[in-house]
């Protein structure tokens, strides 16, 4: 999996202080002392508090200290910044009081002034934290640490979560690393400043400095994860190749984008942004949305793409058995209205590439219609569209889960029966209840449109035994296929057994029409008068059968060790009664009756036939070995 790189632009705030060159090293003047303040709970008490607040928040004015300026409070003193925070708070509070009792105090204007000022630290504070910190906010490092829940569970005030922050991190000890104290310190201080500008109503400056920085950090995420912006126009004028790699690097980045790039800034935001739903969805929804659209876009651009690649149709269910996995985690993610739009393209894309494959696997049947290559020149063996097609068909069993959710029973109804040829009048759906898979029938059936495409090339054979040792071979070949394949639980074992039944009917006759004048040539009861003219009558028709016959490939050794088995069994033992009745009648093997009309012995014959189909085998360009994605099974 390809590992998220998240680099901070900005350097560490420590190494720029300690820096010779550092504008701190200028001040000559010692740090300003920390000031202290009390809560107002009178006139006396409010006054003494202006005066505190006053003096505290313009120490930290940066635009009449120098100090101020080049130090970050946050990072500066911690004790001090919580102070602060909880300074800028009662004063919002005191603002509150003033308008309600006294709107025309002049403390109310000071206090406003003073709030402008709080205001503007805090956004400089909350920027020089969340530049300081790119690379220890990384989304994969908070994504692995936290939880949604957890983050949206602290809801305590402002002063208990800092002090719990801190205790935790003291806590932990050695038991979380160095990047994690820092990474927690930081959403600590984020969220306590987050709260104040927020609950003092100044929301919007403060979420328009998190989005500046944590978008530019989706942004590049994606662009490191290798997905970019793709017209629907260069799309389609990309070769297959190109587009295949731009997928297979999808299939890659979108789940780390989700997991840890999404689901990483989707805590950090539900953290920091804890005070206020509206606040925290409007946020992450303005800081994901073009990533997201990016990301989510693309499965609907690959489908509407007019590339006709083979491959094409497992590209598509490879993206779509992906979103499809990661949609409860995307309507997790992007649960609110405010990513209405994130989630409807997601959903749209993920209905595209539904279609996109229902299409592709209609425009598979298609090709197997129309496929014109004839038979005959490969000596009646497997032909090269039975192999491509149950290549197709066995990876296409793989994605069996994804191929049960895109097509429903009733997608596309399989044409009637009576289209079939004659041979082949039987449908799938006749085979299987109603309750039976969808995929089940449709793989069934576009076996059955291979099956159907074969027997009509098989009617172009001129000989008739090539036509039954074409339709053997190949659906040998197909049930093998099968076996050796998940097709074997898609189909089911009643399939197997039916196809294996017929495949041994087509060599049945074969036999028949290849070898029965050869065995009807050696009658029964044998009888040494008519010796002379059987013998003569076995030999022609034998050497005739056995020169055609030769010539023939059967490609799997199993298959023809069978035929040549069964060969030999209908005609050696007739044979080699004919032979020894005319060895007994004449009594001598050397004797000249016998030399004149015998031109084979049993075991001549039976040499013969155990080399039958050996030299069409050799100069055939197609056998099981040959095919090394589908390796063929003893059938039993």
């Amino acid at each position: 999996m390809r590992k998220l790189c998240f680099n901070p632009k900005t350097p560490s705030f420590a190494m720029a202080r300690n820096s010779p060159s550092s504008p701190l090293s200028l001040i000559s003047s010692p740090t300003p002392p920390r000031l202290s303040f009390s809560e107002p709970s009178s006139v006396v008490d409010e006054d003494s508090f202006m005066e505190e607040a006053e003096a505290l928040i313009l120490k930290w004015n940066p635009d009449s200290s120098a100090y101020a300026r080049v130090t970050s409070l946050f990072y500066e003193d911690k004790i001090e910044a919580k102070h602060y925070i909880h300074c800028v708070n009662q004063l919002h509070q005191t603002m509150h009081s003033l308008i309600s009792h006294n709107p025309s105090s002049h403390k109310l204007i000071l206090a406003h002034n003073l709030m402008q000022i709080a205001m503007k630290r805090l956004k400089k504070e909350f920027y020089q934290i969340l530049s300081m910190n790119r690379a220890h906010l990384d989304p994969e490092s908070v994504s692995a640490r936290s939880s949604r829940t957890s983050a949206n569970s602290s809801s305590s005030d402002c002063d208990d979560d800092f002090a719990a922050e801190d205790d935790d991190i003291r806590a932990a000890g050695d038991s979380i690393t160095e990047v994690e104290q820092v990474s927690s310190g930081a959403m600590a201080d984020l969220k306590l400043i987050a709260d104040c500008m927020v609950s003092s109503g100044y929301a919007k400056e403060c979420v328009s400095v998190y989005i500046i920085i944590r978008k530019s950090i989706i942004d590049e995420g994606i662009y490191r994860l290798g997905v970019e912006k793709l017209s629907s126009t260069r799309a389609n004028k990309m070769d297959w190749e190109v587009l295949d790699l731009k997928i297979k690097s999808w299939l890659e980045a979108v789940r780390i984008a989700v997991r840890t790039l999404f689901n990483g800034e989707r805590i950090l935001c539900d953290n920091v942004f804890s005070y206020s739903d509206s606040v925290r969805e409007s946020c992450f929804a303005e800081i994901s949305r073009d990533g997201a659209s990016l990301l989510f876009g693309f499965p609907e651009l690959v489908a509407k793409t007019k590339k006709s690649s083979p491959e094409k149709l497992f590209r598509v269910l490879d993206m779509h058995a992906v979103a499809s996995d990661l949609l409860p985690e995307i309507e997790s993610i992007f649960s609110s209205d405010y990513n209405s739009a994130v989630r409807s393209q997601f959903l749209t894309s993920l209905q595209r590439l539904t279609e996109s494959a229902q299409f592709l696997l209609s425009e598979f049947e298609s090709t197997i219609q129309k496929d014109s290559c004839k038979p005959a020149v490969n000596g009646g063996g497997v032909h090269s569209l039975t192999i491509q097609t149950m290549n197709y068909l066995a990876i296409l069993a793989d994605y069996v889960n994804v191929l049960s959710d895109i097509f429903p029973r009733d997608w596309l109804p399989l044409p009637k029966s009576s289209s079939l040829p004659e041979s082949y009048l039987y449908s799938p759906e006749s085979d299987y209840s109603a309750s039976t898979p969808a995929l089940t029938v449709r793989m069934a059936w576009l076996i059955l449109v291979l099956l159907c495409k074969l027997d009509g090339k098989a009617k172009h054979c001129k000989d008739v035994s090539l036509s039954y040792l074409f339709l053997a071979n190949n659906l040998w070949y197909v049930v093998a296929r099968v076996r050796s394949s998940n097709l074997q639980y898609v189909l089911g074992d009643d399939w197997i057994t039916k196809h294996e039944a017929k495949a041994k009917r087509f060599v049945a006759n074969y036999e028949k029409m290849a070898w029965g004048e050869v065995v009807s040539s050696l009658p029964q009861n044998p009888g040494a008068a008519e010796a002379r003219a059987v013998f003569e009558n076995f030999n022609l028709k034998f050497e005739e059968a056995y020169r055609k016959q030769n010539s023939f490939v059967v490609a799997d050794r199993e298959l023809r060790d069978e035929i040549k088995g069964s060969i030999a069994r209908s005609i050696v033992p007739r044979y080699r009664e004919w032979y020894n009745a005319l060895l007994a009648s004449v009594g001598s093997v050397r004797d000249l009756t016998v030399r004149e009309i015998v031109t084979f012995t049993p075991q001549d014959i039976e040499n013969y036939l155990a080399n039958l189909f050996l030299f069409g085998t050799s100069s055939s360009s197609v056998s099981s070995s040959s095919v090394t994605s589908s390796p063929l099974r003893r059938w039993s």
